[in-house]
């Protein structure tokens, strides 16, 4: 037979009402009794009947996450960190992957399955800022990321423009001139804004930006990055650092290096975007950006909260910090050991 709340309640000591509070997250429980109740609910395996649930509070405690791929190193950090988060804070985290192909993505705006969902956190790559407006399902929605999000809609987003004008920043800084990006993208979305601070931080420099320099890609992979590398090593004046819009492109592109002989950071100084765990870990270790995924996550379910509870609140627009991560692919394994 199934495992009741009340059988949760008789294995913790407490009452019904108690141990419902325990797994509606309500905050005003003493935490030696919610340890209690949440020790019975893992020995006992209870899970809370959601249709039921739905039916009575009007919630189901589900709430979806959208991200494009799962594949890539900082979605997969994303989604763990976010359904470890939603968990502590009593919700059932539901992952979906689009696979940025816009039938999917446009499914997750209009609410086709979100029926028994409180709430929608989505990380949209194929559909317009236009397409986004025309929402009419009345699920809360936050949005990730740094593309262009129509008004009234929450929205989280790390301060990509300021990282990015600091780390090319940073290469300037070393003596520097040549600048090559990686990472141009034909739709405003992330590669717009990063390179925005980009030309920026050029533009403040006084330096100007050769077209060839800055290399589009079809993807944000370690292929497409080590393919723009070799375009920029082929031109007749080769960049003396280059900044890639994520650290995906940057490996590929030190692979590039490594494979026609090019010294890094010696010859061509290497940044990223992201801090990938294996940033750390390849040879030369990766100079990169590294966003607060931690406040990143709590602000996205502080906001989905709060519109769970209240669907008429004013949409807020929270933008999350971030810290430059200098390693050997700029500064050189003498330069940090000193």
């Amino acid at each position: 037979m199934a495992v009741r709340l009340r059988d949760v309640a008789e294995r913790a000591g407490v009452s019904i009402k108690t141990a419902s509070n325990v797994v509606n997250n309500y905050a005003h429980v003493k935490p030696s009794t919610r340890a209690r109740v949440e020790q019975a609910i893992e020995e006992l395996g209870y899970r809370p009947n959601l249709a039921a649930k739905q039916l009575k509070y009007g919630r189901s405690g589900l709430i979806a996450l959208a991200l494009p791929f799962l594949d890539s190193p900082y979605f997969a950090e994303l989604a763990s960190l976010f359904s470890a988060a939603a968990v502590r804070r009593g919700y059932i985290p539901l992952l979906d992957i689009t696979g940025a192909d816009p039938v999917v993505e446009r499914h997750v705006v209009t609410g086709v399955q979100s029926h028994m969902i409180d709430a929608v956190v989505f990380s949209p790559l194929a559909l317009k800022a236009e397409e986004i407006a025309e929402r009419v399902d009345s699920v809360p929605l936050v949005l990730l990321g740094e593309r262009a999000v129509p008004d009234g809609f929450h929205h989280v987003a790390v301060e990509s423009v300021a990282a990015a004008k600091a780390m090319t920043e940073h290469l300037l800084s070393l003596g520097r001139r040549r600048l090559a990006a990686i990472g141009r993208e034909s739709a405003q979305g992330t590669a717009s804004v990063r390179l925005d601070g980009f030309l920026a931080a050029l533009a403040d420099a006084g330096l100007d930006t050769p077209e060839e320099y800055v290399v589009g890609v079809t993807s944000y992979e370690r292929e497409a990055g080590y393919r723009a590398m070799r375009q920029l090593l082929e031109l007749p004046e080769p960049p003396d650092a280059v900044f890639c819009f994520n650290d995906l492109l940057a490996l590929g592109a030190m692979r590039a290096c490594a494979d026609a002989g090019v010294d890094v950071p010696g010859q061509v100084a290497v940044a990223g975007f992201d801090d990938i765990a294996e940033a750390s870990f390849s040879t030369p270790r990766l100079t990169t950006v590294r966003p607060d995924l931690d406040r990143l996550v709590d602000e996205v379910l502080r906001l989905t909260e709060a519109a769970i509870h209240d669907r008429q609140r004013p949409a807020e627009d929270v933008v999350i910090d971030w810290t430059l991560q200098l390693r050997e692919s700029t500064l050189g394994r003498d330069t940090l050991s000193r």
